[in-house]
């Protein structure tokens, strides 16, 4: 039922606590392997009618709680005039390091950035007809200019965090022309159907708190606010980032998404129930089998408040994550709900059940 996830993004009380999972759609999934046999991850990408088979096969399998759609953080720097090879990760032939290359990117109209995932957005809208809400999401500014500058995913991004020290106006510049572009898209996303949007702020974590309310901060509020237009929750996800939480707080979000070396309950202390909180499961858990992810999920349900927690992983799902362990999670999240009086409104889990 698409009302749980979105009360739960508005703090308000729900009769349990929703649940998805960062990288549902994915590598995890027999069917989407068996996809990939046939078709390159560009191509899946790269094409709507894929991207929306591979965005709904995880709520076709199991009763998640929203859909987030199928894409890479990399899609929107198309519109620049950059071309991104997978290899299996991101490789940019031409990194961005001179004022002049990212001079001479183009400057797209916000509907030509990432049109292929916005018609994405669109298809799984349609196709999911109000059951479950649809994510949207991008990168943050920090998170696509590594691969930009740097070329390719490397241990520790070294030349981009010598940028930030040597050339910081040229980091400046790419920043910002990143920070609009991924809000543009943000917006674009949500009028094609995103119920709310989430930034991935993925390798913020790099730097020292000094450093990052330096040269990250600025361009990611320019994001977040630009997202802002879209009227929709903005969802930021920091990973490894427990030394940056406390200067995040005064950023422009609903929900804040953290990994698990974060202590969720008091995040929750510090936002004061104002906004929501998303996560923080350790995925490894998941890998150790269905018992152990029963016995993790439920510590963490009774140490966190429930209304306003959506209930996520610290990061997404990996490879080798069992099928029995996704199923044992959302039984053991779906049983925290049963009896929860006060906190529920006046829907039942029966009648939730048969909208899920």
């Amino acid at each position: 039922m698409q009302d749980i996830m979105l009360r739960a993004l508005r703090c308000e009380p729900t009769p349990r606590r929703p649940l998805w999972l960062m990288r549902q759609a994915g590598r995890m999934l027999p069917e989407y392997r068996s996809l990939r046999q046939r078709y390159s991850f560009l191509d899946l990408c790269a094409t709507p009618d894929l991207a929306t088979e591979v965005t709904l096969m995880p709520v076709q399998r199991f009763p998640l709680d929203a859909a987030i759609v199928f894409g890479d953080l990399m899609s929107p720097v198309e519109a620049l005039g950059i071309d991104v090879q997978f290899a299996p990760g991101p490789v940019v032939e031409h990194p961005l390091r001179d004022l002049e290359a990212i001079r001479g990117l183009l400057r797209p109209e916000p509907e030509e950035i990432g049109a292929r995932v916005v018609q994405t957005v669109r298809q799984v809208h349609a196709e999911l007809a109000g059951r479950i809400p649809v994510l949207g999401f991008a990168g943050g500014p920090w998170s696509i200019a590594a691969y930009l500058v740097e070329g390719q995913g490397k241990r520790e991004f070294p030349t981009l965090r010598a940028m930030a020290s040597a050339s910081p106006e040229v980091l400046d510049e790419l920043m910002a022309r990143l920070a609009v572009l991924c809000g543009d898209y943000l917006v674009q996303q949500a009028q094609a159907g995103a119920a709310a949007v989430q930034v991935f702020e993925t390798w913020s974590g790099l730097l020292s708190r000094p450093d990052w309310e330096r040269v990250v901060k600025p361009h990611l509020r320019t994001l977040l606010e630009r997202a802002g237009a879209a009227g929709v929750p903005r969802i930021l996800y920091l990973k490894h980032s427990s030394h940056l939480v406390d200067a995040a707080l005064d950023l422009p979000f609903e929900v804040l998404s953290v990994d698990w070396r974060v202590d969720l309950p008091q995040l929750q202390k510090q936002l004061g129930g104002k906004r929501a909180v998303q996560g923080n499961l350790d995925p490894a858990v998941l890998v150790a089998g269905p018992e152990r992810t029963r016995r993790e999920a439920r510590s963490l349900l009774d140490r966190t408040a429930a209304t306003g927690h959506i209930f996520n992983l610290g990061h997404g799902l990996l490879p080798e994550t069992p099928l029995e362990s996704v199923t044992a999670l959302i039984e053991e999240v779906h049983a925290a709900g049963e009896g929860s009086g006060g906190d529920a409104p006046s829907t039942t889990l029966a009648e939730e059940a048969v909208d899920v």
